[in-house]
């Protein structure tokens, strides 16, 4: 009487399946997390081009330069995702005007569970010189009212980087509300623009490459006037 022997393609079958289960579990593990790029300003072609108005213009700029729509309009924001090299990123502008920002950047960090870590905040700074560039990996609101509201949105918590971007400090008597609308002239817009370069090159090196070599390239780069 001959004997049957067992067949063992289940048993190859169940291999294969837990060896492919195990491989999609990984590639999903390691799949990169998105960022966060958010610019703060006031929506409405009356503050276009002012000076409270850079951190939008700086988003825009990279938007121009990674080829990301911001066309939509969701969470209360100009909004857009996509990608800087391979890592996925959105983009925001919140339209809430700057004293209530944070009830739209709460509500993206909220939605889509992005940590702290990777939502970076670009705004207007009355304390640096103008068209200077700091990135700092957390801090205080430092009196600007759309990263107050940002904070108070994030339960108190300052632990999330920001890019600073210079607007100087008003001339003689001027009150701060009056210079912080004020308008860019030619050679402050040349400036300007050389900054956003920066800023631009300054985020892709923060997603690819990390905070450190990104903060070294911020604070050592030199300005118009040394590049000669």
């Amino acid at each position: 009487m001959r004997m049957m022997m067992p067949h063992c393609a289940s048993s190859s079958s169940a291999s294969i399946t837990q060896t492919s289960t195990l491989t999609t579990t990984t590639a999903t593990d390691t799949k990169p997390k998105p960022w966060l790029l958010v610019g703060l300003g006031n929506p409405g072609k009356i503050y276009q081009g002012t000076r409270h108005n850079v951190g939008f213009e700086m988003l825009d700029a990279i938007a121009e330069a990674e080829g990301i729509s911001m066309s939509t309009v969701s969470f209360k924001a100009l909004f857009g995702k996509g990608r800087i090299g391979n890592v996925p990123v959105m983009l925001a502008k919140p339209q809430t005007f700057m004293n209530a920002s944070g009830e739209s950047v709460g509500s993206i960090v909220s939605y889509y569970k992005i940590p702290l870590k990777q939502v970076v905040v670009i705004f207007d700074d009355l304390d640096l010189p103008f068209a200077t560039l700091r990135l700092l990996p957390k801090g205080g609101h430092g009196g600007h009212n759309g990263m107050r509201s940002i904070i108070d949105h994030f339960k108190g918590s300052r632990d999330f980087p920001r890019l600073r971007i210079g607007i100087g400090r008003p001339p003689g008597k001027m009150a701060t509300a009056d210079f912080v609308l004020r308008r860019f002239d030619r050679k402050e817009r040349e400036e300007l623009d050389f900054t956003f370069q920066n800023g631009v090159e300054a985020l892709r090196i923060l997603l690819l490459e990390g905070f450190e070599k990104s903060a070294t390239f911020v604070n050592t780069k030199k300005s118009m006037e040394q590049l000669g």
